[in-house]
């Protein structure tokens, strides 16, 4: 029998990755200032110290987490082990890569999964069995739009999110019974530090994409680097809607049910973009779709 998914009232333990910079800080702070207990991770603590100070002054803790290490998911080990039972795991960090579809070497393309979709995927195996034996608990997994419609120069990095979508909604579905939500938060373009960590593609461009949109959109990203990511999108905005939806409060309240959470004014163009299309191919092959059945 499936349970409700509520949301426990008492403080929480969040357990949030890539929160040296944007929406990881962003909810670690908001967590934090609304009394819960919070497990700050990155890659690289001592880069940030007046922000693990922050943290740990809230009564919070910032420890070394590399998700592409392949015993990234013994921190869950490791706190249960030590009696602290993580109530929300927010999996946020990422990076993108650039470039054509065509040319990202297997280096490239191995480590743009690492990141985005295998280590937030260890982190969830090994979560989610304790949080199916407690009937309670919240996955929330930063995704964007290149997971429901990639851009040009985002093949790799959009296959990567893609996978990460889609063992979201099937975990979703598998939990569900047992009170566990998982949420997937898409994201339009939002003012954070993506910038820096742009990577782009190391074999060089072909001059036939010269001019076209995979040229316009590689520009850009070679520019955010130095210049800022162009963006729509505020974040600590968007952050405060995470959280009220994951505490069901605020804009959150009688949404605990819902399994996707997109943001961004460009982002809600893009799902109605990719309805359209569609719900146009489907006018075009309904037909054809229709007809392919076993005689019987």
């Amino acid at each position: 029998m499936s349970r409700p998914l509520a949301v426990p009232n008492r403080p929480l333990t969040w357990l949030i990755t890539g929160c040296s910079s944007g929406f990881g800080l962003a909810l670690t702070r908001l967590a934090q200032q609304h009394g819960h207990a919070v497990i700050a991770t990155s890659r690289n603590p001592q880069k940030t110290p007046d922000l693990v100070r922050e943290v740990q002054d809230g009564g919070g803790r910032w420890l070394s987490l590399d998700v592409d290490d392949l015993n990234s998911g013994d921190i869950i080990t490791d706190l249960e082990k030590a009696g602290i039972h993580i109530d929300v795991l927010v999996n946020n960090a990422g990076w993108s890569i650039h470039g054509p579809a065509e040319g990202f070497t297997e280096e490239e393309t191995r480590s743009q999964m690492d990141t985005v979709f295998f280590g937030p995927y260890r982190l969830m195996r090994a979560l989610a069995p304790l949080m199916r034996e407690r009937r309670s608990g919240i996955i929330v997994n930063i995704s964007s739009g290149a997971g429901l419609e990639g851009r040009e120069s985002m093949g790799v990095y959009a296959a990567a999110k893609a996978a990460m979508d889609g063992v979201s909604k099937v975990l979703a579905k598998e939990m569900t019974p047992f009170g566990v939500r998982v949420l997937t938060v898409a994201l339009g373009s939002f003012d954070t530090n993506m910038g820096p960590t742009v990577r782009l593609a190391s074999n060089p461009t072909p001059f036939d994409y010269d001019g076209s949109a995979l040229d316009a959109i590689f520009k850009v990203m070679v520019a955010s680097a130095t210049e800022g990511f162009p963006a729509d999108g505020d974040h600590l905005k968007a952050a405060k809607v995470i959280y009220d939806i994951v505490t069901g409060t605020g804009v959150g309240a009688g949404k605990e049910s819902e399994r996707m959470l997109p943001l961004g004014r460009d982002m809600a163009k893009r799902v109605d973009d990719v309805v359209g299309g569609w719900q146009r191919t489907m006018e075009v092959f309904r037909d054809i779709c229709n007809s392919v059945y076993l005689e019987k």
